[in-house]
């Protein structure tokens, strides 16, 4: 597997990663098996492992360490549309390896089998996703997964062999209209033990009409302190391109910022490429990516970007702090209500990014040279930027019992008592066409009371905090202290108990996560 890691002097590729895999199960949103691919030694079985990984509690980390079955495994997991990939290896194993094997896995069964990915089209096409892992793993050994590869390595069942296997007959007993060509045979046979020319794509691609298709997609995380400062602001982006050209081209995509090439070797983070991209190319001149694309959608690139490159604990902001544009704003007010216990999330939503004109949106995806600016402010070449996706969430103690009577006036509201979150989303039909103020209205209910034989040691709340507070994201300045334990009559605790309901508590540092196309 080709994989490209940032290094001291620039990006570079690592070719092959040193790993084996020893087996791939795939569970339905029931945790009942659909697949099970060994591919080398003898693994646990699916039965045996899963108990063992669920045990663990959640929210359960990509790589766990199972050391009580036989022989000890190494466990990686990712969970897509509500299913449970495991990954098996009894050897030291790159986790890069395992868990980007696993995502490719995700990926190459999204395109072949459809998307989303759901239990019951993989029941429907098991003799193809087993041909698949066959072709992306060989003994252990991570070998084949890009997609135009595995398109002329797998046989995919034509329309002729479904009809056919409907009315009770063999797909392959379709007549041969004509004297069958032996040559075009051998040819064929010799072309598919060889391979393509290039590994990423396939040999002899014919369109009737060249198209191109970028798309950059921006997640933006913020972490907010309750007084409104900004905590930390990271942004996630990905390249995402389609190309439907003949034959093999050779493409160029040049990305623009404030300051220059340099200005986008220092901001982008972490940058991640394609295989196709000529990394030389990058390193003589950054922004520019050289590549033959793979023919198809595919990932071109992602990069990550510190808006905040400081230390949070000061309270001095950075000089560009008043550039920094955030489509979305957070605010929370506390202790509303006639009893207290009320709390209002109000969401300020500004769709009009600086630099760019709503008079200028093109009406489609045509790539019209607009002005098109980032969170920094800085211009690009692209259509103007679309809101997709809002996402607040506020982390609950757990000595908030539930939150009740949730009324939002734009998108749907989630409180999941199990993780102790509240989560606010904004759809995009919403999001990226309305811009104003949006308000989530909440009452937040305490613990229950229970009997006189309350186990206050097990969670003694004071009377003096608040039921909304903090508790993922401490403040460095602030450490906290662990109670003291004292001794209380039984009517000093119920009057505790009833004082430690009303107020509501002043609002804990609060993430929001926007996604902008």
């Amino acid at each position: 597997m080709s994989l490209f890691l940032p290094t001291d002097k620039g990006t570079r590729q690592i070719g092959m990663m040193s790993g084996e895999i020893d087996a791939l199960y795939i569970f339905d949103e029931h945790n009942s098996p659909l697949v099970e691919q060994v591919y080398r030694s003898r693994p646990p079985s699916a039965a045996t492992i899963l108990p063992l990984y669920l045990a663990h509690p959640a929210p359960r980390p990509s790589l766990l360490y199972i050391p009580n079955v036989t022989p000890p495994v190494t466990v990686f997991s990712i969970v897509q549309s509500n299913l449970l990939f495991l990954a098996l290896s009894e050897v030291d194993t790159e986790p890069l390896v395992a868990l980007e094997f696993l995502h490719r896995v995700v990926d190459v069964l999204e395109e072949f089998v459809g998307a989303p990915l759901i239990s019951h089209k993989i029941q429907a096409n098991y003799e193809v996703v087993a041909q698949l892992l066959n072709e992306m793993c060989d003994a252990g050994v991570v070998c084949n997964t890009e997609l135009n590869a595995l398109q002329e390595a797998v046989e995919m069942p034509g329309w002729m062999g479904k009809l056919l296997g409907n009315v009770g007959l063999s797909g392959s007993s379709t007549p041969i209209l004509g004297p069958p060509n032996t040559l075009k045979r051998s040819i064929s046979a010799n072309a598919a033990t060889q391979g393509p020319a290039i590994p990423w794509r396939r040999s002899g691609v014919r369109h009737t009409s060249n198209e191109l298709y970028v798309d950059i997609i921006e997640s933006l995380s913020v972490t907010m302190a309750p007084s409104g400062r900004l905590l930390s602001a990271l942004v996630s982006g990905t390249i995402a391109f389609t190309a439907k050209i003949s034959g093999v081209p050779e493409l160029q995509l040049s990305l623009t910022a404030p300051g220059g090439q340099q200005a986008i070797a220092r901001k982008l983070e972490l940058p991640v490429f394609h295989p196709c991209v000529r990394l030389a190319k990058w390193r003589e001149r950054p922004g520019e990516l050289s590549f033959v694309p793979p023919d198809g959608r595919f990932i071109l690139a992602g990069y990550e970007v510190d808006l905040l490159p400081i230390d949070p604990s000061l309270d001095q902001p950075p000089s560009h702090m008043e550039k920094l544009f955030l489509p979305a704003i957070v605010d929370i007010r506390k202790s509303l209500g006639p009893t207290g216990s009320d709390f209002e999330v109000r969401l300020i939503l500004n769709t009009n990014f600086p630099g760019y004109s709503s008079s200028n949106r093109p009406g489609g995806r045509n790539g019209s040279g607009t002005s098109t600016p980032s969170f920094l402010g800085g211009g690009g070449n692209s259509s103007g930027p679309v809101l997709e996706d809002v996402l607040v969430t506020i982390p609950i103690p757990k000595s908030v019992r539930n939150i009740t009577d949730m009324q939002a006036s734009r998108g749907d509201a989630l409180f999941s008592p199990g993780n102790n979150v509240l989560e606010w989303r904004v759809p995009t039909k919403d999001a990226g066409t309305v811009s104003g103020t949006a308000t989530l209205r909440c009452t937040v209910a305490g613990h229950s009371t229970g009997d006189d034989d309350f186990d206050e040691e097990a969670e003694e709340v004071d009377p003096e905090a608040n039921l909304l507070q903090a508790t993922t994201t401490p403040n460095p300045q602030h450490p906290t202290k662990p109670p003291k334990k004292r001794q209380r009559s039984g009517r000093q605790r119920k009057r505790r108990r009833r004082r430690s309901r009303s107020p509501l508590a002043p609002p804990p540092p609060y993430q929001m996560q926007t996604n902008r196309r």
